[in-house]
């Protein structure tokens, strides 16, 4: 098992973050590792919303909105194989915009252990760069 925390200031609004960080046909604009996600519930990002990301190297985790308190806190699960994944946003206003914190949470069963511990070791850097690159989009 693996957790992790990352804390971000960025300078966009809570609801302008969330919108777009909750929207999964955004994600490959600013999720490294995706190539693209299918199979998305249609609607507005609501909890139970489900969908599959589509990485770069060919993991196809399934993809689900546990929680979702608009502009306040956004959490999601994803399974692949051995491997289970929890991340959770926490969006609070500043006066410069935004303190995003993530929070998240790899567990690798069986084989696949080692895996989730290796693939945690580098995800809070992984995390931070791609929430500054979702902050980047957002500005343009």
């Amino acid at each position: 098992m693996s957790d992790f925390s990352v804390t971000l200031e960025l300078p966009h609004p809570p609801s302008a973050l969330f919108q777009f960080l909750a929207d999964p046909h955004n994600r490959p604009l600013w999720q490294s590792t995706l190539r693209t996600v299918t199979d998305v519930d249609e609607g507005e990002p609501h909890r139970g919303m489900q969908w599959r990301d589509v990485t770069k190297v060919g993991i196809k985790p399934w993809m689900e909105i546990i929680e979702l308190t608009p502009y306040r806190l956004l959490s999601e699960t994803g399974t692949w194989r051995g491997v289970d994944g929890l991340l959770t946003l926490r969006f609070l206003k500043t006066r410069q915009g935004t303190r995003l914190t993530a929070e998240g949470r790899l567990v690798g069963h069986g084989p696949f252990a080692l895996a989730a511990s290796v693939s945690g070791h580098w995800a809070p850097e992984t995390v931070r760069k791609d929430l500054f690159r979702a902050s980047e989009v957002l500005s343009h």
